[in-house]
């Protein structure tokens, strides 16, 4: 029988996991940074409760998705370190997921925020 980690040391180790995509991975500072902006607006435009929580909805969806392409590509990386037709695909489908989630939150942004700024 294994032995499960306690609750501390399993949250401990997710927060690891968030840390080192913030930290290492490019892509995920920019969604961040993306996010505080989206965030500052949020409260500078003053959303009602139920737009904030679609934009948390939004923001978390993509930095989700970042954190999947991040597992994919590594583990790709891990198990085969040349090039391999089947790896680029997995990869590229990865990376597709995020574009998808990014351009969608764009959207929601533009229609949390334009009216608001320019109405």
């Amino acid at each position: 029988m294994v032995d499960k980690q306690s609750f501390s040391k399993a949250f401990i180790h997710a927060l690891d996991g968030i840390i080192h995509c913030a930290r290492y991975e490019r892509n995920m500072k920019i969604h961040i940074l993306a996010a505080v902006l989206a965030g500052g607006m949020a409260w500078w435009l003053r959303l009602d409760r139920y737009e904030i929580m679609i934009l948390v909805i939004t923001i978390a969806s993509v930095l989700v998705a970042e954190m999947f392409n991040t597992v994919v590509e590594t583990i790709i990386d891990m198990v085969t370190p040349q090039f391999h037709p089947l790896a680029k695909i997995a990869k590229d489908v990865a990376a597709g997921a995020v574009l998808i989630t990014a351009v969608l939150s764009l959207i929601v942004g533009y229609i949390l925020f334009f009216d608001k700024i320019c109405g």
